[in-house]
């Protein structure tokens, strides 16, 4: 058990520092006095981060830090912290860890006891969500689909049964594809499409898989999907469907352990638990 007190010492820290996802209007007061006065920013690629900090007068040196030097600079970071050195991360736009590199620095930060200052900021996820007039009070980030349609597919299939709000993100050459799944998979499901989001040519579609796929005439710029949960009785009328097998697996897929699935197959059913456990597993004990 760790606890930290994040303001209660002079040790230096990492800084993981939210930046604009396109209007630089949005950055905080915060997010800039940080980036003043740490001794150092890592960030994604150089080329994009300067310009942000020329924007703001920002003289702070950069350093690269992405997915391909991400476990090698992560113990020059940690070391640099340990010197006495307050280190910041951005990302190129949103917050660093969601969709981007980032968790593993802070994972090793955390054992090394360094503190960890989060300075928040835009998500383009929830932006679209809060803009998607589907339910908020329940919601799943997903961030990206597989890239292959087989993977993807599977993923959506297990996604179509979730009762809450999910979260995707995708990129633009991929986004016709992916509708297109989506639309082969959960055809009367409302979903909404946001692009461009803060930007001048931002756009939100909203409505089924197929409308907005047949609409979608600009592919440029990120893309966030937001898929609106699956409602009670379309989950049960699916469920029963399924062989108990198929049910029992179903809730395997959504993270459930093994006895907390045989009790949820067991309740749908309305057939006893030891019942159930007979069906699945009559074989291995024969």
């Amino acid at each position: 058990m760790k606890r930290q007190k994040s303001f209660d010492n002079d040790n230096a820290k990492l800084y993981i520092v939210s930046t604009p996802i396109g209007n630089l209007e949005d950055i905080t007061l915060r997010a800039i006095n940080t980036l003043k006065t740490v001794d150092l920013i890592y960030c994604e690629d150089t080329r994009n981060t300067v310009k942000l900090l020329n924007h703001f007068d920002i003289q702070t040196k950069m350093k690269s830090f992405h997915l391909f030097n991400e476990n090698e600079i992560t113990a020059e970071i940690i070391e640099k912290v340990k010197s006495g050195l307050n280190i910041a991360l951005v990302s190129d736009a949103g917050s660093p860890c969601i969709s981007d590199p980032g968790w593993i620095l802070v994972n090793e930060a955390i054992k090394n006891e360094i503190d960890v200052i989060v300075v928040p900021g835009v998500v383009a996820g929830v932006m679209a969500l809060v803009g998607s007039g589907l339910s908020t009070e329940r919601f799943m980030f997903y961030g990206f689909l597989p890239h292959k349609q087989n993977k993807r597919c599977e993923e959506l299939k297990i996604l179509k049964n979730r009762i809450e709000t999910v979260i995707l993100y995708e990129a633009p050459h991929r986004i016709k594809a992916t509708l297109s799944d989506i639309d082969s998979i959960m055809p009367e499901r409302r979903i909404v499409l946001a692009r461009e989001l803060t930007k001048r040519f931002e756009e939100y579609y909203r409505g089924y898989p197929r409308e907005i796929l047949e609409e979608l005439d600009i592919v440029k710029g990120e893309m966030v999907i937001i898929l609106e949960g699956n409602n009670e009785n379309e989950k049960d009328e699916e469920l029963n469907n399924l062989s108990i097998e198929e049910h029992y697996q179903f809730y395997l897929k959504q993270g459930f352990d093994s006895k907390l699935a045989l009790k949820q197959v067991a309740t749908d059913r309305g057939i006893p638990k030891r019942n159930i456990y007979q069906t699945l597993f009559k074989k291995e004990a024969e």
